[in-house]
C-alpha cells in the first residue's frame, strides 16, 4: 500500500473521486467493489464517498462501476438490449451499454453472465426468433372475456420483431435514430386492440413518438 498525505482540509471533489474509483477497479479488474476492496488501494475515506454520495452503491454507480448486490435475470438483461437497440436504431455495441443515457444495464452484468458480448448478443437474438405459441385451451376463456384471441400487450419477441420488419423506422415518415438520436419508436395497432385489431405481426407497426401521438388523437374522433 503506498502511503500519501492528505491535509486535513482537502475536500475531493466528485470528479476525483470517480475517477479514483474507477482507476482501482481497473487496476485490479474489479468488476464490482466493495468498500473494503477500495479502502486497500483507494486514495479517499469511503465513509467520505459513501455520505458524498449518498450511499456506496451509488458512488459506484456514477462510476460506472457495477453494484455487488445488483441481480439480473436473463429476461431483464434482454429487454434491456431491445431498449438500447431501439433507442439506438442499429444493433449495440458493449461500449453503448455503459452508456447510462441509453442502457440501464452496464456490460459488465452481460459478461459476467454470457461470458462475451457477442455471445450476450447471440443469445437474444436467438430468443427473439422463438416462436410464440398459443396457449390454445385458453384462446376461448380469452375470446370470452374480451373478444379477442390475443393480448393487448405486446411482447419483447413479437415487439422486436416488428421493429427488425421495419428496419427500425417509423413506417409514417420514415424517421429513424439511428439518423437522428431524438427519435423514439414505439410498436403500435394499426387496428386499435380497442376497436378489434388482434396482436399479431401483420396488425402492428413501428411509429416515431410524433407520428404515434398524432395517429392517437385521430383514432379518438
Amino acid at each position: 500500500m503506498k502511503f500519501e498525505y492528505k491535509p486535513y482540509n482537502y475536500r475531493p471533489s466528485n470528479s476525483e473521486i470517480i475517477e479514483d474509483l474507477q482507476k482501482v477497479a481497473n487496476k485490479n479488474s474489479f468488476s464490482t467493489m466493495s468498500m473494503r476492496q477500495y479502502a486497500e488501494f483507494g486514495r479517499f475515506d469511503t465513509s467520505t464517498i459513501s455520505r458524498r454520495f449518498g450511499t456506496w452503491n451509488n458512488a459506484l454507480q456514477a462510476a460506472n462501476i457495477e453494484t455487488a448486490q445488483q441481480f439480473w435475470t436473463v429476461e431483464q438483461l434482454f429487454e434491456n438490449i431491445e431498449v438500447v437497440w431501439r433507442k439506438k436504431g442499429r444493433q449495440p455495441t458493449r461500449r453503448d451499454m455503459d452508456d447510462k443515457d441509453f442502457s440501464s444495464i452496464s456490460s459488465g452484468a452481460y459478461l459476467r453472465k454470457f461470458g462475451r458480448w457477442s455471445v450476450a448478443l447471440e443469445q437474444f437474438v436467438s430468443y427473439v426468433n422463438q416462436d410464440d405459441t398459443f396457449d390454445e385451451s385458453s384462446i376461448e376463456t380469452l375470446a370470452e372475456v374480451t373478444g379477442h384471441k390475443t393480448k393487448r400487450d405486446i411482447n419483447l419477441r413479437l415487439r422486436f420483431k416488428v421493429l427488425m420488419r421495419d428496419n427500425f423506422r417509423c413506417s409514417s415518415c420514415g424517421a429513424s435514430p439511428a439518423k437522428d438520436p431524438s427519435v423514439e419508436l414505439h410498436v403500435d395497432h394499426i387496428v386499435p386492440w380497442s376497436r378489434g385489431g388482434e396482436t399479431t405481426i401483420d396488425n402492428l407497426q413501428t411509429l416515431c413518438s410524433k407520428c404515434n401521438l398524432g395517429k392517437s388523437d385521430l383514432t379518438l374522433d
